[in-house]
């Protein structure tokens, strides 16, 4: 065997070790588990809160039953992402979360608020969770539009602060009239499907 090909053979194996620790660590799980005790703060708006169906029906209390976790409904309907980041500080300390599945910004989608206010508002909660080291889903809404998944501005984030974005549950539910009570909001069978999805994407990436 000629010193090139040598060569040619070490430059290959650094390329494959490369290639599975880039493989490795893009499909490193987002969340530690939680410990059986580990509280789990749903915050949003209508959407958590359960319009369209009853409290015991809202996608917290499925998920509850689901993951066998405590969760806490923090939903308020008509809430926009400038008022729940205002209270989002006060709720944390009230709660002291392990997890918070943060899904809010469709009210100011709905009401034509700037975008860039919204992904402010977004980012200030998402930076008061990740200061008390609390793990974080985000959930994105999608724009006024019949093809969108969700809004641009929920990628950013999720880039920009390493978390799991949920980028298509809402917009496909909003899509399937057999899950709606209205316009916007799910019925209890809509509800039920949200919860699971959830879960299953939380224990796919290691929060169970």
């Amino acid at each position: 065997m000629t010193n090139t090909s040598k060569v040619g053979l070490n430059f290959n194996s650094w390329l494959i070790l490369i290639t599975l620790f880039i493989i490795s660590a893009c499909s490193k799980p987002y969340f530690t588990k939680l410990p059986s005790d580990g509280v789990i703060l749903a915050f949003g708006d209508s959407l958590t809160a359960g319009n369209g169906t009853s409290v015991e029906n809202s996608y917290p209390s499925v998920l509850s039953q689901i993951s066998g976790h405590k969760v806490i409904n923090a939903g308020i309907p008509g809430e926009t992402t400038e008022q729940g980041a205002a209270r989002f500080a006060q709720v944390l300390e009230e709660t002291h979360p392990q997890l918070v599945i943060l899904m809010e910004g469709g009210n100011d989608i709905l009401r034509n608020i700037n975008p860039q206010a919204t992904k402010r508002n977004l980012e200030n909660m998402i930076k008061q969770a990740q200061l008390q080291h609390m793990q974080i889903m985000l959930v994105g809404i999608p724009n006024k539009s019949l093809f969108s998944s969700h809004a641009e501005f929920y990628d950013d984030l999720a880039k920009q602060y390493n978390l799991l974005l949920d980028d298509n549950s809402i917009a496909k539910l909003e899509k399937s009239p057999e899950y709606k009570s209205d316009e916007v909001h799910f019925n209890q069978q809509g509800y039920k499907v949200l919860a699971e999805r959830f879960y299953d994407l939380l224990k796919k990436n290691g929060a169970f």
